[in-house]
C-alpha cells in the first residue's frame, strides 16, 4: 500500500469513530511519507493523529502531534495549516481546562482566517471558541460564537459542522437554564447525526438529550438516553465523553434518591477524569460526592469535597462551577443560600436551587 492509501483508509476509519484502527494506519502512513520524504503528507498525519488523540481524551499526546504539525507548517510557510494546527492545540489545552490559553490560540488563528477569507477555518474556530467561553462561564459569548459558527457551517453545507454546533448550543443552553432550548438543539443534532451515521455525534447528542430531560425531572427518559450514549462511547473508546455520561448517571440517581448507585458512578467518573487530567470533571465529581455525603449525614466529609471543589473552580477560573460550589456550601453551612443564587444571576444564568440535592446542569 502507498502512503496515500494508508492515509485515506485511516481517515475513513477516523470518520467512523474507529479510533484505535485509525491510529495504526496513520502511523503507517507517516512512516511511508517519511520514507518517501513527502513533508506535506507527514504534516497531514500529525494533524489527524492529533485529532484522534483529542477525540479519545489523550490531550497531552494530541498536543504533541499538533505542535509537530505547527513546526512543519511553519517550515513550509503554510499559514493556513499552521492556523489549523494552532486551533487543534487550543482544543487540547481546552480539554485540560486551560480555557484562557485556548482562547488566545483561537484568536491568533481567527486573525489568519479573517485575512485569508477562509470560511471553513472561521466556522471551525468560532465553534472552538464557543466551547472555551462555556468552560470560562460566559454563556452569552458562548451562545453568540456557536450561532455565528452554525450560520457559516450552514452556508458551507457542512452537516457534521452543523451537528456539532447544535450540540454546543444544546450544552450552553442547559448551563444557562434554557432546558427546552437545550432539548430542541440536541434532538435536531441527534436526527442529523443518525442520518450521517456519525457514531460519536449520535452518542454525544444522546447524552445531551439525557441531560436536558434530567433538568426537566424526566429521570426515566434521561436514563434511557444515557444508556444509549454509554454503549456507543464504550464502543468508540472515548474516555472523556464517557466520563461525563457516567457523571450524568450519578447525578440522575442522586435525584432519584439511589445514593449508593450514584456514588458508584461518581467514583468511576472521578477515576477517569483524573486519568484525562480534566479539572472541570473532577470538580463536578467532588460536588456530586459532597452532596451524597451531606444526604448521608456525614457533614465533615461533605464539606471536604465541597470546599475542595470551590478552591479548584476558583484556581481554574471556572465561574459556573464556582457558583455551584458556593451555593452548595451556603446551604450546607445553614445560611440562606442567597450567595449561590446571586452568583448565578451575575453570570446571567436562569438557575435557582432550594434544597440538596441540586439538579445542577
Amino acid at each position: 500500500m502507498t502512503a496515500d492509501s494508508f492515509f485515506n483508509k485511516a481517515e475513513k476509519l477516523k470518520n467512523r469513530a474507529r479510533y484505535k484502527d485509525a491510529l495504526l494506519l496513520f502511523s503507517q502512513a507517516k512512516r511511508a511519507y517519511e520514507k518517501d520524504n513527502i513533508t506535506e503528507g507527514r504534516l497531514r498525519c500529525f494533524m489527524s493523529i492529533g485529532d484522534v488523540y483529542r477525540m479519545i481524551g489523550k490531550y497531552e499526546l494530541a498536543g504533541k502531534n499538533y505542535s509537530e504539525a505547527i513546526k512543519i507548517s511553519r517550515k513550509l510557510k503554510d499559514t493556513t495549516a499552521a492556523a489549523d494546527a494552532v486551533v487543534g492545540l487550543g482544543l487540547s489545552v481546552r480539554g485540560l481546562g486551560r480555557w484562557k490559553e485556548a482562547l488566545e490560540m483561537f484568536s491568533r488563528s481567527e486573525k489568519v482566517y479573517r485575512e485569508k477569507k477562509d470560511s471553513e477555518g472561521m466556522a471551525f474556530v468560532l465553534w472552538a471558541k464557543g466551547g472555551a467561553f462555556r468552560i470560562k462561564g460566559e454563556a452569552a459569548d458562548s451562545l453568540r460564537s456557536f450561532k455565528a459558527s452554525l450560520r457559516l457551517f450552514r452556508t458551507l453545507g457542512d452537516k457534521h459542522g452543523i451537528g456539532y454546533n447544535l450540540c454546543g448550543l444544546g450544552g450552553v443552553s442547559r448551563v444557562a437554564g434554557l432546558f427546552g432550548d437545550s432539548f430542541k438543539y440536541y434532538t435536531a443534532a441527534n436526527k442529523l447525526f443518525s442520518e450521517l451515521k456519525d457514531t460519536f455525534g449520535i452518542a454525544y447528542s444522546h447524552c445531551g438529550m439525557g441531560n436536558a430531560l434530567r433538568m426537566k425531572a424526566d429521570y426515566s427518559g434521561a436514563l434511557l438516553h444515557f444508556r444509549k450514549a454509554e454503549i456507543l462511547y464504550r464502543k468508540i473508546g472515548d474516555i472523556v465523553s464517557f466520563s461525563y455520561t457516567l457523571w450524568s448517571l450519578g447525578k440522575t440517581y442522586t435525584m432519584l434518591g439511589k445514593l449508593d448507585k450514584a456514588m458508584d458512578y461518581f467514583r468511576q467518573s472521578y477515576g477517569f477524569f483524573r486519568k484525562t487530567k480534566d479539572p472541570r470533571g473532577i470538580i463536578y465529581c467532588k460536588l456530586g460526592m459532597g452532596e451524597i455525603e451531606f444526604l448521608r449525614g456525614r457533614l465533615s466529609s461533605a464539606l471536604v469535597n465541597l470546599k475542595s471543589a470551590f478552591r479548584d473552580s476558583l484556581a481554574n477560573g471556572f465561574s459556573v462551577e464556582n457558583c455551584h460550589a458556593a451555593a452548595l456550601l451556603s446551604f450546607v453551612n445553614k445560611k440562606n443560600g442567597k450567595t449561590g443564587n446571586r452568583c448565578y444571576n451575575k453570570l446571567g444564568l436562569k438557575l435557582k436551587f432550594r434544597t440538596i440535592p441540586f439538579n445542577i446542569p
